[in-house]
């Protein structure tokens, strides 16, 4: 299947509050298992988190949560709507969530992903992530337990 590109008239912004119930919305129609609100509505309070969005048409088309922490910065979630797949939405959140974590002074971005996502896996990997390790049996599926890669992206500069 051809990748389509993003709708030029979409842009990633900052969420609020506002955008909670659509946040959980499409956190459910995106995901196997979604957060809560209760953890999405933490997220948009939380100094520490960057909460971008992309909408097409005052919808939400998808999602990203990245925190700051003391010396790193760790993208926790990335959703997109089903329909809105294979657009690139995921590769814009993510390259303003690289250049927020830059602006942060953070070392590197790490993240956590399902070893069978492979889309989301070469997501990452064109944007210059590299697999650190594997957490056994850490997501829930539907056969019970799944991996988790551990991937991250150095961001300062002379590190590596």
């Amino acid at each position: 299947m051809a990748r389509r590109t993003v709708n030029l008239t979409m842009h990633p912004e900052r969420l609020a509050l506002d955008d909670l119930p659509h946040l959980v919305a499409l956190e459910g129609d995106g995901q196997l298992h979604p957060w809560s609100k209760a953890q999405l509505h933490d997220a948009l309070v939380d100094e520490r988190a960057h909460v971008l969005g992309m909408k097409a048409h005052a919808v939400l088309q998808g999602f990203a949560v990245f925190y700051r922490l003391p010396f790193e910065a760790e993208l926790q979630a990335i959703t997109v709507a089903p329909q809105a797949r294979r657009q690139g939405i995921a590769s814009v959140l993510l390259a303003h969530g690289i250049a927020q974590a830059r602006g942060w002074s953070s070392e590197r971005l790490l993240l956590e992903v399902r070893a069978s996502n492979q889309a989301a896996i070469a997501v990452y990997r064109r944007a210059g992530f590299l697999q650190d390790g594997i957490r056994r049996g850490y997501y829930r599926n539907d056969a019970g337990r799944e991996d988790a890669w551990l991937m991250s992206l150095p961001l300062a500069a002379g590190k590596a």
